[in-house]
């Protein structure tokens, strides 16, 4: 494929701009030219690219002139700024935050999942949250064959996933408990080495967090399952880098598990390791920087009729954020969807 996209990442200094770049370089992705984009405070960086060394901009308003696409991973507040301005520019958005997640007229994509919504976007496409994405990388092959119908959700939540700045704090505290000195919170509320934090971001007046509510309403879009019962608790865990989720599932018909196994091993975004005797399952440390996420400890649920309980594990900023995107993008190119209907 000529290389002939000019392509945009705001955002680029971060985390999931960071793995953009080099899932859109180690993929070969046909851009000619890639354009950084940062707040104000990084723009004159400079960030290297298969080797060279870029020149990070300012994203602001003009700033999208020429491109043909741009990934936006710098949260809400930007993509509200800026993705507008993109899309008059002539310009696709890929956005990562939930800003515009659920709106009825941008397509919430996982591109083994629901791709063909990508044939009817108006200049922006969303990522799903990063936990949704892993989870229905193992839901998603079960509902097919059995129908899904109710799913408790508990995830164990990668810091990476807050940003750097939390990776640095998980760092600097088990650095200060190992030499015996006191611990410093920033990021968290609570100390996040050695422990657990059962809240992602902020409660709600029902008592679910941001994310738990994201996971609800975005599984439903994706699957097209408006009904679908959901309850998820999410929990930050000390772990760098890919989440885990253990989910609990009722389905509509009676399930078999030699069939489940077949259809997570036959699915293309999931990989089989479900070897109890064996102790092999997956784990993040197995699952980071790799495309597809690990789906293990298969087995008949006790608690529901027609249920299965299982593990997932899959890198947050691969599957979960950069990857995904690049595979809708990927997606749009070999379908010639790139320019909006």
């Amino acid at each position: 494929m000529s290389k002939t996209l000019k392509v945009g990442i705001v955002g680029a200094t971060g985390a999931v701009g960071q793995e953009l770049i080099r899932l859109l370089v180690g993929r070969d992705f046909p851009f000619a030219e890639l354009r950084l984009l940062a707040s104000a405070r990084s723009a004159g960086k400079t960030v290297d690219v298969a080797g060279k060394k870029t020149t990070v901009v300012e994203a602001k308003p003009g700033a999208f002139e020429g491109l043909d696409l741009a990934f936006f991973a710098a949260g809400g507040s930007v993509t509200r700024a800026l993705a507008g301005d993109a899309v008059k520019s002539g310009c696709t958005v890929i956005d990562k935050s939930s800003a515009l997640r659920m709106q009825d007229d941008v397509p919430l994509v996982i591109p083994e999942i629901n791709p063909e919504e990508l044939r009817t976007h108006k200049g922006v496409i969303a990522n799903p949250n990063c936990s949704t994405a892993v989870t229905l990388m193992g839901l998603w092959p079960l509902h097919q064959l059995f129908g899904a119908k109710r799913v408790i959700i508990a995830t164990y939540q990668s810091v990476s996933g807050t940003g750097a700045e939390a990776v640095r704090e998980l760092d600097a505290q088990v650095r200060a408990l190992v030499a015996g000195q006191p611990v410093e919170k920033k990021v968290y509320p609570h100390q996040i080495a050695f422990n657990c934090i059962p809240q992602v971001d902020s409660f709600d007046a029902d008592g679910y967090t941001g994310e738990e509510t994201k996971m609800r309403l975005e599984s439903r879009k994706i699957m097209g399952l408006p009904e679908l019962r959901v309850s998820a608790t999410c929990v930050r865990v000390p772990v760098v880098q890919a989440h885990s989720i253990a989910v609990s599932a009722e389905f509509e018909r009676p399930v078999d598990l030699a069939q489940a196994r077949e259809a997570i091993a036959a699915f293309a975004g999931a990989e089989l390791v479900d070897e109890p005797a064996a102790k092999r399952y997956p784990t993040p440390l197995d699952f980071t920087r790799k495309v597809k996420c690990g789906v293990g400890r298969l087995r008949v649920d006790t608690a529901f009729d027609n249920g299965l309980s299982f593990w997932v594990s899959g890198d947050n900023l691969w599957k979960g954020a950069a990857l995904n995107a690049v595979q809708n993008a990927e997606w749009l190119i070999a379908h010639d969807t790139l320019k909006p209907v």
